[in-house]
């Protein structure tokens, strides 16, 4: 795809979420985009950036490392990483490394891991809370026990170089928008019982939407949509993967 068809797309995208909230009664630029660059080159995200778009997520943590170590080289200090993807424990040092927030926190283990490495490069790090609403899904704290727990522990200054910022959640892939909007709608009512639970915690983004059903989030209170191939295009799914 070239840089023009990006930037197309990007004023597409950003055109549609203004409508999205002006018909949802929400404010103007309530909404943030996240740019999924997962299996697109550095030449795309560079073309983003071109337009005007600085955050982006990925899901594999080496294809990230070296694509924005490169990206960072050529305009420092300008992008902005959250990693999206289900995270392996041996992956959260490089992670902390490039990214300024991992959205895909959904265990107890992973936070130490986090504040581990954190600590090491004294570093704050920002975290979503990944829960699991949908059936295809198989990341994402499923129990809200465990969920209040880790919540407790971040409360309480366990984890001191980690900043828990947001909520986040992948909806069922599914044609039933019922579905889909209950996926929404049930972590949006989660962070009001949240919020109400640790006020002392900036528990304020809901990560929630993707190129198929953002507008739906939107509806729903997302404040951060996670769009790809809208964006950039049908991925390479031939690419090998990392193991992450």
């Amino acid at each position: 795809m070239t840089a023009d068809q990006i930037k197309d797309n990007f004023d597409k995208i950003r055109l549609d979420i203004a409508n999205a909230e002006k018909a949802s009664g929400r404010e103007s630029g309530s909404v943030t985009l996240c740019a999924v660059s997962k299996f697109h080159p550095a030449e795309s995200v560079l073309a983003a950036m071109d337009s005007g778009q600085f955050l982006f997520g990925e899901n594999r943590v080496q294809e990230a490392y070296s694509k924005f170590a490169e990206i960072n080289t050529l305009r420092p200090g300008k992008a902005q990483l959250h990693i999206i993807g289900s995270l392996q424990l041996n992956k959260v040092k490089k992670s902390v490394e490039i990214a300024s927030c991992i959205q895909s926190v959904d265990r107890e283990d992973l936070l130490k891991e986090i504040e581990k490495h954190a600590a090491k490069l004294n570093k704050m790090i920002d975290i979503f809370l990944e829960i699991h609403t949908g059936e295809e899904s198989k990341s994402g704290y499923e129990g809200e026990n465990e969920l209040m727990f880790s919540l407790q522990n971040l409360s309480s200054g366990l984890y001191p170089h980690i900043r828990a910022t947001g909520l986040m959640t992948m909806a069922p892939f599914s044609a039933d928008e019922k579905l889909v909007r209950k996926s929404f709608s049930s972590l949006r009512e989660l962070k009001e019982k949240v919020n109400s639970r640790f006020p002392e915690l900036p528990i304020k983004e809901l990560s929630m939407g993707m190129s198929g059903d953002y507008k739906i989030a939107i509806e729903e209170g997302s404040t951060m949509v996670r769009i790809g191939t809208a964006l950039f295009g049908e991925r390479e799914y031939n690419k090998p993967s990392d193991g992450n």
